[in-house]
């Protein structure tokens, strides 16, 4: 692997919370999949694109977007040892895609490589959010896009928060991986980061969509409580104590069951930038 320095992203994502995402990429893809109509409609990407996908993860997105880019290329990159492993698998056949393992805050990609970059939740952890964006800015080619999604600021108020609300007093610190998850929450943070990466023509949407967390209330809350933040608060804790949590939040998630699931409405903000073509 290329020199990491986000050292200790490298060390939590290649632990157990790694491997949770490699070994549950449909559970934590179903959070999220009802934002790719809007995310790929924004990132516009052409069939001879050159496309890069930062924080690849177990390679969902990048597999879409090689479809889109059918005679270009895809490559995804990720810390993640685990999680690639399960993206290459997944990949396994298709001629148009490629996996590195590296810190895209210092990987060294050719300089305008890449036509568009995408991500999907996977920019937020950089320790460095101007230099990761300024080397990403580095391998755009001029006039090349970027698109990626980021959660806006939590809510109690929300149908997350309130359905999770017996985890909230738990809730002390973020798990390891989970580091710098609302480092971007505020858009005009984000203005500001992108900007002093070099980018321009900045747009940010905020984007309404369904959630999917499991078959039913009891299956949801299982698997809420085996994710990261969750998993890593209620450590310690006796066994009656964390069964209690789970009751709560099963009954938390109860009114939000559906003939397809447990689904709630989620927000997060879309964000495009171009690297100026006149650079």
């Amino acid at each position: 692997m290329q020199p990491v320095v986000n050292v200790q992203q490298a060390e939590a994502w290649n632990g157990w919370e790694g491997e949770h995402w490699a070994e549950n990429p449909d559970r934590y893809g179903g959070m999220v999949d009802d934002f790719n109509e809007s995310f790929f409609t924004a990132a516009e990407i052409g069939e001879r694109d050159r496309v890069l996908d930062v924080g690849c993860g177990t390679g969902h997105i990048t597999r879409l977007a090689a479809a889109k880019a059918a005679r270009g290329r895809v490559v995804g990159i990720d810390l993640s040892a685990p999680m690639l492993a399960r993206a290459r698998a997944d990949a396994e056949g298709i001629a148009n895609v490629a996996f590195e393992q590296g810190d895209a805050q210092v990987y060294p990609f050719p300089d305008g490589e890449f036509d568009v970059a995408v991500s999907r939740g996977g920019v937020m952890f950089f320790a460095d959010l101007v230099g990761a964006f300024a080397n990403i800015h580095r391998a755009l080619r001029p006039g090349g896009r970027l698109v990626f999604i980021c959660p806006t600021a939590p809510s109690p108020d929300g149908d997350y928060g309130r359905a999770t609300a017996a985890l909230r007093e738990f809730s002390h610190s973020p798990s390891p991986a989970a580091h710098g998850m609302m480092s971007l929450v505020d858009p005009e943070r984000i203005r500001e980061v992108l900007g002093q990466a070099g980018f321009g023509d900045i747009t940010i949407d905020s984007v309404n969509a369904t959630m999917t967390l499991g078959a039913d209330a009891a299956d949801a809350a299982a698997f809420i409580c085996s994710t990261g933040p969750a998993r890593f608060n209620l450590q310690g804790l006796d066994q009656n104590t964390v069964d209690r949590i789970r009751d709560g939040v099963r009954d938390g998630f109860r009114p939000y069951e559906t003939p397809q699931g447990v689904r709630l409405r989620g927000t997060v903000w879309l964000v495009t930038a171009t690297r100026r073509s006149d650079e």
